[in-house]
């Protein structure tokens, strides 16, 4: 037995998902990588965790650190190796519009030297790695867990980086590895709760902002689907998983079985905002030239990066990662069952509220 070594805390999923797994482990001590400027944020996530299961505050103690730097910026690398037996790294920088130097500095040199520390430590049983279903990048079709290299080039630099930081997890065979690909996160299925408006926000947002009946843009045919999951089915997913030794040497979609369309989605979120528009039918090529012009960004409020996601056919295969999370009763809900509970967040928190910290 030893520590628990995580990176991406007090990320918004970091934070939920120790909290699940202190409740889950009464005897579980962590050990968490926080860079020194979220310090404050760091402190204030502990104390929040502690008024919810005591005693926390004695099981998490901080290192200070930063993925990117050798030894992880640890003063005594070795000495806490020696402490640590398994590792979550779920740091990343995740910004589809990432220029690739920052993305290989974090994701993959950051993966990188993770990976360097788990070799340091003696008595690991297992490294749990957050990666995303996006390393499918341009493949179109079905992509299952099974798949990885086929061939597939990327949308964006955020995808590349992802993409090669799971391949050097996965060719670091003297580690036992976990890796969990989570498709595009939103809110709590619960509360609506989210720590940053992306991905389906980028729209929700636009719509908010628009009068009824003005023109909205209908890119490509609609008929593409956009995989969403709520937070709290990752955090419960990877929770139950992480202590699972038979899924070591596994990865796990945590993608929705039953996705909605563009044309389904968009329909869907102007009518749970009380929104009516004007669709008109606009190509790939142009709305993204489109995005690029200061003035119509400024309505639309969306990075141009987005657009290659309403017109990219890909469906994610998770057949054999519900067969495993339906032993521990754990299943994706329908967007449709929480939308509702999202709308409520989004329509009575500012962005400027929101923490910010995804990951």
């Amino acid at each position: 037995m030893g520590k628990l070594f995580i990176t991406g805390f007090p990320g918004f999923i970091g934070t939920r998902l120790l909290k699940e797994l202190f409740a889950r482990d009464p005897k579980l001590e962590v050990v968490a990588l926080v860079q020194q400027k979220f310090l404050h944020a760091a402190e204030a996530a502990r104390a929040k965790l502690s008024e919810n299961i005591p005693g926390v505050s004695s099981r998490l103690e901080f290192a200070f650190g930063d993925i990117i730097l050798e030894n992880l910026g640890l003063p005594d690398a070795d000495g806490l190796a020696s402490q640590v037996a398994r590792i979550f790294h779920l740091a990343a920088a995740y910004d589809l519009a990432i220029p690739r130097n920052r993305g290989m500095l974090i994701n993959v040199e950051g993966t990188r030297n993770v990976i360097g520390f788990a070799r340091k430590c003696r008595n690991l049983s297992r490294m749990d790695y957050v990666s995303t279903a996006y390393v499918s990048g341009s493949h179109k079709g079905v992509f299952s867990e099974d798949d990885f290299e086929l061939g597939q080039k990327f949308k964006n630099y955020y995808e590349e980086t992802k993409f090669l930081a799971e391949k050097l997890v996965r060719e670091a065979k003297d580690i036992p590895s976990v890796i969990y690909r989570p498709a595009i996160v939103v809110g709590d299925s619960r509360t609506g709760e989210t720590s940053k408006y992306d991905g389906p926000y980028y729209v929700m947002r636009t719509m908010q902002s628009l009068p009824n009946h003005f023109p909205f843009p209908r890119i490509g045919k609609g008929n593409v689907v956009v995989n969403l999951i709520p937070i709290d089915y990752v955090v419960d997913a990877m929770a139950a998983l992480s202590t699972s030794e038979n899924a070591v040497g596994r990865t796990f979609h945590l993608t929705d079985p039953a996705p909605l369309s563009v044309k389904e989605l968009q329909d869907l979120l102007a009518e749970s905002l009380g929104k009516t528009f004007i669709g008109y039918p606009l190509t790939a090529g142009l709305a993204r030239t489109a995005l690029k012009i200061g003035p119509v960004r400024k309505i639309y409020k969306m990075p141009a990066q987005v657009v290659d996601y309403f017109v990219h056919d890909v469906r994610y295969e998770s057949s054999k990662t519900a067969a495993v999370l339906g032993e521990h009763k754990i299943s994706c809900l329908k967007f449709t069952e929480y939308l509702p509970n999202l709308i409520k967040f989004f329509k009575t928190h500012k962005e400027s509220e929101l923490q910010g910290i995804l990951i």
